[in-house]
């Protein structure tokens, strides 16, 4: 299969202008209706939801990887990132998951997402990356190929971590049954109101760096716009609901924002 450049480029521009809408939308009505912030009768239960609307974007790189023949390992391995971290939202996290029940529509649109975005970022790792490295390349291309390829995994790997710390901190605030809301402590806490947004904005921000595409930094523009403003949000309630809550911290960016 060969790879379709222009369309790419219009998927690439498609996700970088949905970025923008839900970034103004988030403006204007506030976060995103789910968690905290749901207002819909019609929902699907956490662990339900979290697997339903993650797992395309776990089966379909890995379904187009197993059905694509000629592409190298290292392309695989590029692609083995993006469908990590989806298999610890699709499988791992919902078995671990208390949280409340996620709106319906919510839940519809984030699949739809995840499978337009698995296809975006599969067939550019498979059939549209640069050159591999057993072409006549010269030093310099060679060297930022490597610098980007250590420092883009470095960056995934660290906020896949933090990711995963920050989410087992919020899980374990409140006991079963608890439906008061805690101050969270520990960890990427302790700088920012927004640990885990922040955390999985530096594990797509890693991955475009390591890709080094369109349609990767597109994701990681899309992740930015619809995960920052929740992160702000969250930032304010905190600040509203507790009066004992830490002046120091910020929303998401430390000791800036």
């Amino acid at each position: 299969m060969e790879c379709a450049h222009s369309l790419v480029h219009r998927l690439s521009a498609l996700l970088l202008l949905g970025g923008v809408l839900i970034f103004l939308r988030q403006l204007r009505r506030g976060p995103v209706r789910y968690g905290r912030y749901a207002c819909s009768k019609y929902t699907i239960p956490a662990r339900w939801a979290w697997f339903l609307q993650e797992l395309p974007a776990f089966l379909v790189p890995v379904l187009l990887a197993c059905t694509t023949d000629g592409s190298t390992h290292g392309r695989r391995l590029l692609l083995c990132t993006f469908t990590l971290h989806y298999f610890h939202r699709a499988i791992v996290y919902p078995l671990l998951i208390r949280g409340r029940p996620i709106p319906a529509f919510i839940v519809v649109s984030s699949e739809l997402f995840c499978f337009f975005n698995g296809i975006l970022q599969s067939h550019t790792l498979l059939h549209c990356s640069a050159p591999d490295l057993d072409q006549d390349l010269n030093h310099l291309v060679l060297f930022r190929f490597f610098l980007c390829s250590v420092a883009g995994l470095c960056l995934f790997a660290l906020g896949m971590i933090l990711n995963i710390h920050s989410d087992h901190i919020l899980r374990n605030l409140r006991r079963s049954g608890e439906t008061v809301y805690k101050i969270p402590r520990g960890g990427l806490f302790e700088l920012v109101s927004g640990a885990n947004f922040l955390a999985e904005i530096l594990e797509w921000f890693g991955f475009a760096v390591v890709v080094w595409n369109l349609p990767g930094f597109s994701f990681f523009f899309f992740t930015v716009c619809s995960i920052g403003p929740r992160a702000i949000g969250h930032h304010r309630f905190y600040l509203e609901k507790f009066p004992d809550y830490p002046r120091n911290r910020k929303a998401l960016i430390p000791f800036i924002l």
